[in-house]
Parts: C-alpha cells; structure tokens; sequence
C-alpha cells in the first residue's frame, strides 16, 4: 500500500548565500531529478523547492541532502515541511504587526528546549518566540543589520515571513 501524493516545501541551507554553496538552480533540478520528486517548482536562487512525494519527510531529507552535499562537496543541510506546515507557521506569526519582511523564520530539525530560548542574550532590538520546530525573530531594524547572533542557528535556516508565506501559496497551502 503506498504512501499518498504530499506536497512538500524544501529549504537548503547556506547555498548562494556569501559567495559559498554557488549553485545554480538548473543544477539544483538536475541533482534533484533522479530523487523521483514531482511537480518540482523552485522560488529564488536561495535553494527554496516545492515539490510533490510519497516519501516521508526523513527520507527526503537524506536523500536531497546527499545529493547536494555531494555536489557541493561540504555538508549542505536541508529542512522540509509540508505545504500546510508552512502556511500554520504564516498564520502563526507571533509578531502580527511586524512588517513581514522583518520577521525571520528559523526553520530548525527539531524543536529546542526552551532554556535554549532563555539563554540567549538580547541586548539588541530583536525579540524572539519559539513555537514548534520554528524560532520567529522580528528584526525591527532589518535582518542584515543585526548583531544578534543565535547559537543553534547553524542547525537550522531561516527565510522572512515574506518568503515563507510565497512557499506556503506556491505548496497550494
């Protein structure tokens, strides 16, 4: 008995991003091809996929990750939700009158121990809610002038609510 047809949202992480990972999106389908996914659609050059599968969201993660980090020749990370994963995760939004392009979106593998969250030491304007596998920063001044630095960010990556809310309309959530 096989698995149902889900759309899934993909996100790589540290690709095109400061002039490491270059990646060009042809050959980002070009790797992702022989993977079996379908109806493959991509959003920028960051590394953002939506996509169809009967595979589990660890499978899929595995195999994408492989296959880029073969490609990239260094360890690549990919985080995947569902199409309405990501749209709860818009909907969700902690910060409702923060513009949505100043709200970051750490996508993380799995949810943190909050003493993680307690710890970290704000002493610029950002304020920041952890709800599920996802921290939301509101960058009030911006993201790139942030000072901010979150310690498990290299386990996870991040893309504004602008981004995440384009993922979620293109996964038809």
């Amino acid at each position: 008995m096989g698995h149902r047809m889900t759309t899934y949202v993909a996100m790589l992480r540290a690709v095109n991003q400061g002039g490491r990972g270059k990646l060009t999106m042809d050959d980002l389908l070009a790797l992702l091809l022989p993977l079996g996914l379908g109806n493959m659609r991509l959003l920028g050059t960051a590394g953002n996929m939506v996509f169809d599968s009967e595979r589990t969201e660890r499978g899929l993660c595995q195999s994408i990750d492989r296959a880029v980090t073969d490609k990239l020749r260094r360890p690549a990370g990919v985080l995947i939700r569902t199409g309405p994963e990501l749209r709860a995760v818009v909907d969700g939004n902690p910060f409702p009158d923060a513009r949505f392009r100043l709200v970051g979106v750490m996508f993380l593998p799995k949810a943190l121990p909050e003493r993680l969250l307690t710890a970290l030491e704000l002493d610029g304007p950002e304020d920041v809610r952890m709800i599920g596998r996802e921290v939301y920063v509101h960058y009030p001044d911006g993201i790139e002038r942030s000072k901010m630095k979150i310690p498990f960010a290299a386990d996870g990556t991040t893309r504004d609510l602008t981004t995440v809310s384009k993922l979620a309309t293109l996964a038809g959530a």
